[in-house]
């Protein structure tokens, strides 16, 4: 006769009917999905290892204190920073609008929101052309009542990389409210706060690390931003070439150039992985 059947929740390794965490067996790797992942691994690390193996360590120095390449790095921070402030001035209203307001079309402003993430970038400098250029749809009555024009300037630089970073932190921030418990800002309310300064007072602080892990993946992503900055504010040295754009040019007529320029940006995405750490690289 076999013995009573193991508990589902003993088999899965959730807890018992007690409370109490049961720990699976750890088995082997089965080998149809080690030599996948392993090929995974390979195929995502090595072409990162080939950079930092040909790259002009000799040469390094001198590469990094070119003046187009300090131009270019100067230009991709303050634009960087630029765009993820007006990220965060937007983003942030939006993402609490979509998470606590109820409103018809709540599901489709999402999906509308978060489109520039699937959207091609060069694509979406289209569309900012078409709507914030001299004859756009937007663009038009900013040139003709105060003489602003967007593209092909630093400014515009700053709204293609909003454009494409601010779903990131909106993404983020709307997930960390969601998770937060709302019954604290009621409270608040109930004591006489309104709407503005329990969400100021009360939310914020809650949703603090959420907005400080949105704003540095948007601020990484605009530092990265190539189609939508080249197709909206042009490759010009000194006002529109960031680091991105200076990396392409340099891969035509210096390609030692632009492996030091991208061992730069390889560097900042490890730094932003590293302070998301206790995010995403926390094992389970």
């Amino acid at each position: 006769m076999t013995g009573p059947k193991q508990p589902v929740a003993a088999r899965s390794g959730r807890g018992g009917p007690d409370g109490t965490r049961v720990r699976a067996v750890r088995r082997g790797v089965p080998v149809p999905l080690l030599v996948p992942g392993l090929l995974a691994m390979a195929f995502l690390l090595v072409p990162l290892l080939a950079l930092l193996v040909r790259a002009p360590w000799r040469s390094l120095p001198s590469q990094l204190t070119s003046t187009e390449v300090w131009q270019a790095l100067q230009l991709s921070l303050v634009s960087a920073t630029a765009a993820t402030a007006v990220a965060l001035v937007l983003g942030v209203p939006l993402a609490w609008l979509l998470a606590r307001a109820e409103f018809p079309g709540r599901g489709l402003v999402r999906a509308l929101v978060t489109l520039p993430l699937v959207l091609p970038p060069v694509v979406g400098g289209v569309a900012l052309l078409l709507a914030l250029g001299r004859n756009g749809v937007v663009g038009q009555w900013l040139d003709a009542w105060f003489g602003i024009t967007l593209p092909f300037t630093t400014a515009g630089v700053v709204i293609a990389e909003a454009f494409v970073a601010m779903p990131f932190l909106v993404i983020s921030v709307e997930g960390t409210l969601r998770a937060a418990d709302p019954r604290y800002e009621e409270a608040a309310t109930t004591l006489g706060a309104s709407r503005f300064t329990a969400f100021r007072r009360v939310t914020l602080p809650l949703i603090a690390p959420g907005i400080a892990a949105g704003a540095v993946l948007a601020w990484a992503r605009a530092l990265g931003e190539f189609g939508a900055t080249i197709t909206f504010a042009g490759n010009f040295p000194g006002r529109t070439q960031t680091m991105p754009l200076a990396v392409y040019l340099a891969l035509q007529n210096d390609p030692e150039a632009a492996v030091a320029l991208s061992l730069i940006l390889l560097a900042v995405s490890v730094a932003v992985l590293a302070g998301l750490r206790d995010r995403w690289m926390t094992g389970a």
